[in-house]
């Protein structure tokens, strides 16, 4: 909604709001806030206000514990499932060091300067993730269990699928808060669904990434059952993907999504360990639709990147490998570096690999070089990585390399 900061004083006082939620993520993308009373909303924006960041994951603070919120008033938005009278409003915050300077493990800092510099450079990337995610029915005592809220498969309806309700509920809810989805239906996986965003700049896609999983998290609770956004939550069953689609546009005509896509190619075991960062990530790729192999076609879906059949302005890319255990800042962050390589140094393209990889026999898919195996083998690759150790700061590395 992009209010200003005056804006943002007026609504609060203006609109009854008792509570400004003051949202961070740590290093790994998960969600963290602060509330505050609107007396202290000036002082937020003319200072910050302080935390004790000591026990943050990732932030490895030991000398000096205390860094400073500071909200960004365009990415106000009112909680829809928190009572109207005495309204409680969040809104996204940078993170600085006491002094002013920048922290450098802000991984919303991160991706601005990733956006900066390809715009500097006169690109402009879009983004929009499809998110899949599970529906588990809770225990007597309200403990998530294992046990699938529904046995529907691809794209059923109700009544097999039960999660159409909880969809529309997560659907409504986005709009409410200023975020539209394109598409929702339920997945392969026995209780599992997945919601696609529209596109949008690349700041703005990761904060709703962020917003979305809290929504889905808090309606399913809501409504007495638990989503789980895990990468492969049952053994037997798909796992969940969070395929991020990206594009580019430059200052001229210029095709440059190839080269881009040569860019995410080249570095992409490099980036795996930020795409899928936990050992159970590892589980869900090469198998149901999750690639293994570096590969890229515009015909199916047992690639790594896909060109979804569209026309402009709709053509992208779409990448399968992430997992919705991804921090999404760090995601796009790694995204656009990547292309940028491919796009400023012209790279091209290795053939297209038009056949189905998961059926293909062993002597053609040992021309294809593979993603990391195991979370142990993508720590290693980042480690070694001169890309990775340009992009990121060195206390975030060794964070998801330690974890």
């Amino acid at each position: 909604m992009n209010y200003t900061k005056q804006e943002v004083m007026q609504f609060v006082e203006e609109e009854d709001v008792k509570f400004i939620r003051l949202a961070f993520c740590d290093v790994f993308g998960k969600q963290k806030n602060i509330s505050i009373m609107p007396t202290e909303l000036n002082r937020a924006f003319e200072h910050g206000i302080s935390i004790d960041a000591w026990s943050i994951s990732g932030f490895d603070i030991h000398l000096h514990s205390d860094l400073f919120l500071h909200p960004d008033p365009s990415t106000l938005v009112i909680l829809p499932w928190r009572p109207e009278h005495g309204r409680v409003v969040r809104m996204f915050c940078d993170i600085t060091w006491p002094n002013g300077t920048i922290f450098e493990c802000d991984t919303r800092q991160i991706l601005k300067k990733a956006i900066a510099t390809a715009e500097n450079k006169g690109y402009h990337f879009y983004f929009g993730s499809e998110m899949e995610f599970y529906l588990f029915n809770r225990d007597e005592l309200g403990n998530p269990t294992k046990i699938p809220y529904d046995q529907a498969t691809y794209m059923d309806i109700a009544p097999d699928d039960r999660g159409e309700n909880i969809r529309r509920e997560i659907c409504l809810t986005l709009e409410q808060m200023g975020i539209y989805p394109e598409s929702s239906h339920h997945e392969e996986g026995p209780g599992q669904n997945e919601i696609d965003f529209r596109y949008s700049d690349p700041l703005k896609a990761a904060d709703h990434a962020i917003t979305f999983t809290a929504v889905v998290r808090t309606i399913a609770n809501r409504n007495g059952i638990h989503a789980d956004f895990g990468p492969k939550p049952l053994e037997h069953a798909p796992g969940n993907g969070m395929h991020i689609n990206f594009s580019v546009k430059g200052n001229t005509d210029d095709d440059l999504l190839s080269s881009a896509i040569a860019g995410v190619l080249k570095h992409i075991n490099d980036m795996t360990l930020f795409l899928n960062p936990l050992e159970e990530s590892y589980k869900r790729l090469g198998n149901n639709k999750a690639p293994r192999y570096i590969s890229w076609s515009t015909k199916n879906r047992s690639q790594l990147i896909r060109i979804p059949a569209a026309t402009d302005p709709y053509k992208r890319a779409e990448l399968r490998s992430p997992d919705p255990t991804a921090n999404p800042y760090l995601a796009y962050t790694l995204i656009i570096w990547a292309a940028l390589d491919g796009i400023e140094n012209h790279l091209e393209l290795p053939p297209s690999a038009d056949i189905n990889l998961y059926i293909t026999p062993p002597e053609i898919t040992q021309k294809f070089k593979p993603l990391p195996e195991s979370l142990t083998a993508a720590k290693n690759m980042a480690l070694a990585s001169p890309f990775i150790q340009s992009i990121l700061p060195d206390p975030l590395i060794k964070a998801y390399c330690t974890c």
